[in-house]
């Protein structure tokens, strides 16, 4: 863009930006002559995709802003009215980042406008909340405004259907067209009032609901160690563990408040190195029998053990394997699902119990959409339990039926590593890890795909590469997405780029059985495969 048509460009966003803050940042920048920057900023539009909006918060239509969001959302209002869905009720839910008030207000001003109803949830909540109250209240539609687990700068915007799953395409394409369609933004009607608060009745429905996850008359003794990481989680999982009659859980007091410069973690989710350190050393004091995190807006939830001397966290893999042999064992029926990118594990525990398993697609808005979903799980620390109430990962009641399992384990004797255990001897070492690269320049992610592509590898880890497949073109059971999938005797590697961060993410399994009872040489093998994948899948894509 040249110098000239960016200032214009600049000028003109500024001219019709309704936020106080993101006008005298734009104007400081054009009064400036801050070219790289401006160019930055306008040097496109961030894209509304399936997983709605997301992207740092500033002025121009590269940030999240509220003008971003006005056209977001007059776009979903036109999509709703064009699928026949004028007059229904949208119900908009919020966290507590920098402006997610604001852009859930903005929310409701534009689907009022749009002759649309709109309600908007009484005060920053998780998300799984929203999510329950599109299908309680009988919506047409939910927007929760979240960054989850990102950065303290950024916010985002999804956006679910009536269903009560996240949307998935072609409504994502289709939305985003009706964004593009957005001219001025004085165009757009925002009055100040007609749109509904709620009160706590919603809430107070969702947490009725939680009860269902556990089992009448079930042991309720283990003690936790608690962190809603600077997010909204506290007291809606105080209140469901109150209701289950749980001991009260002790909170990481440094973390305990919403904060949404999260001062204690350099990034907000519990799979970051140091996110849990003040949580495990609250455990040292404490001596719980396990340790519970949400990520900020508690659909994430992290579980951590004593494993000798000292605390760790448990994969979402191993969580999501413990979660279905716990439903299991209580005579659950219905289907099993995750996402490709999980443990192979819970494909095995679901043959082994009779009951039908797929496979989807990275994200839980495939997740949720499978027929007859009775539990689903992904490996970033999501988990469904409860695909009536909540159609999409949920970590209150995520929390509330782990620590339900290491109730009965106690009583036993046990804990969540033995039972860990029990299934490595009984399906074998299913051993999980990632490379996960964080770049700021996106065409590294970009360069590294191709020479993927262009160059498959054939060995890793000493494994022959029995089949290697581009997933753009689909497989028989799964739509196409940017990912490489490479299936080799004993393990299996994906590589995908993140949807919501600038990351490029190899998922990595180890399968090893576990012979003549030698579980620890099991495991060491395993661990030993998944060094050797990660070091020359590395190779291979220049990383």
């Amino acid at each position: 863009m040249q110098d000239d048509a960016l200032i214009t460009r600049a000028r003109a966003w500024l001219a019709e930006d309704p936020d106080p803050e993101t006008r005298e940042e734009l104007a400081k920048l054009i009064d400036a002559g801050a070219l790289d920057e401006l160019a930055d900023r306008f040097s496109g539009t961030l894209q509304f995709g399936t997983a709605g909006l997301r992207g740092e918060l500033g002025a121009g239509p590269m940030r999240m802003n509220r003008s971003v969001v006005i056209r977001a959302a007059a776009g979903l209002a036109a999509y709703l009215r064009a699928q026949g869905r004028a007059g229904g009720l949208v119900v908009i839910g919020y966290d507590a980042r920098y402006k997610s008030a604001d852009f859930a207000r903005d929310t409701a001003a534009v689907m009022t406008g749009a002759g649309l109803r709109a309600a908007v949830l009484p005060r920053p909540l998780p998300t799984p909340v929203l999510a329950f109250a599109i299908r309680h209240l009988g919506a047409v539609a939910g927007v929760e405004v979240t960054a989850s687990h990102n950065p303290p700068r950024d916010n985002g915007y999804k956006v679910y259907l009536g269903d009560g799953s996240q949307i998935v395409p072609p409504a994502d394409a289709d939305i985003a067209a009706q964004i593009d369609a957005v001219a001025a933004l004085a165009d757009v009607p925002r009055p100040e009032d007609g749109w509904e608060t709620l009160g706590d009745e919603v809430l107070h429905a969702y947490l009725a609901r939680t009860d269902a996850v556990l089992a009448p008359g079930s042991p309720r003794t283990a003690r936790t160690v608690y962190t809603p990481m600077h997010g909204v989680g506290k007291d809606t999982l105080l209140a469901a563990f109150a209701r289950a009659g749980f001991p009260e859980p002790v909170v990481v007091a440094e973390q305990a408040e919403p904060d949404p410069e999260f001062p204690t973690v350099a990034f907000p989710n519990p799979e970051e190195p140091g996110a849990m350190d003040l949580s495990f050393a609250t455990a040292r004091r404490e001596e719980p029998d396990l340790v519970i995190a949400n990520d900020p807006d508690a659909d994430r939830c992290a579980v951590a053990v004593k494993d000798g001397g000292d605390w760790r966290m448990l994969r979402g893999d191993e969580v999501g394997a413990l979660l279905a042999a716990h439903l299991v064992k209580r005579g659950v029926t219905g289907t099993f699902a995750e996402s490709i990118v999980s443990s192979s594990l819970l494909g095995r525990i679901a043959e082994a119990a009779g009951l039908a398993y797929e496979e989807t697609l990275t994200g839980f808005k495939w997740i949720a959409r499978v027929d007859g979903l009775r539990y689903g799980y992904e490996e970033a620390l999501g988990y469904c339990v409860d695909p009536e109430g909540v159609r999409d990962k949920d970590g209150i009641t995520a929390a509330l039926l782990v620590t339900e399992l290491a109730s009965e384990l106690k009583e036993q004797g046990r804990t969540l590593l033995d039972l860990l255990d029990d299934l490595a001897v009984e399906h074998g070492v299913h051993a999980t890890d990632q490379l996960s690269v964080r770049v700021d320049d996106l065409s590294l992610i970009a360069a590294a795909m191709r020479r993927l592509r262009e160059e498959p590898p054939t060995v890793l880890a000493g494994l022959p590469v029995t089949l290697a497949e581009d997933l753009t073109k689909g497989t028989a059971s799964l739509p196409p997405t940017d990912g490489l999938r490479y299936t080799l005797d004993g393990a299996r590697v994906i590589v995908r780029p993140s949807g919501t961060e600038p990351k490029l993410k190899c998922y990595l399994e180890a399968v090893v059985p576990v012979t003549s009872g030698d579980l620890s040489g099991a495991r060491a093998k395993a661990a030993e495969l998944l060094a050797g994948l990660k070091r020359d899948l590395a190779v291979a894509a220049g990383i």
